[in-house]
This record gives structure tokens, sequence and C-alpha cells, in this order.
């Protein structure tokens, strides 16, 4: 689960001189991802425990039942 509050600080670090609605905006599609989306792959299993480790996910689409 997604804690929103880390998800607005990155943005906003990420793209500086954004304005809150926009990362709000941002925000909002990215906490929404769950529902429509799946992990194929945890790519970033491999980068895990090194110095910059970085991870990275795999997603697609749900098929609508």
């Amino acid at each position: 689960m997604l804690d929103r509050q880390k998800l607005e600080a990155v943005l906003s670090k990420r793209f500086p001189g954004s304005k809150y609605d926009q990362i709000a905006a941002a925000a909002n599609a990215i906490m929404g991802l769950d529902d429509e989306w799946e992990e194929v792959v945890d790519a970033g299993e491999a980068a895990r425990g090194e110095k910059d480790a970085i991870e990275c996910r795999v997603l697609r689409r749900r098929v609508p039942v």
C-alpha cells in the first residue's frame, strides 16, 4: 500500500515548481492504479541490498471481467 504523503513528497521533489493541484492529481492517478493494474514482475529484487538500490516494477492492465 502506498502512503499518499510520501508519494506527494517524492512527486514534489521529482517535479520541482509544480503546483499542488498537479501533484495531487498525479498522486490520485498513482493511488488508483491498484484497481486496474497488477504486478507482473518485481524487477527491483536483484537491486536490493546494494548501496544505490532502485525498485522497479512491471505492471499490466487487468482484463475487465
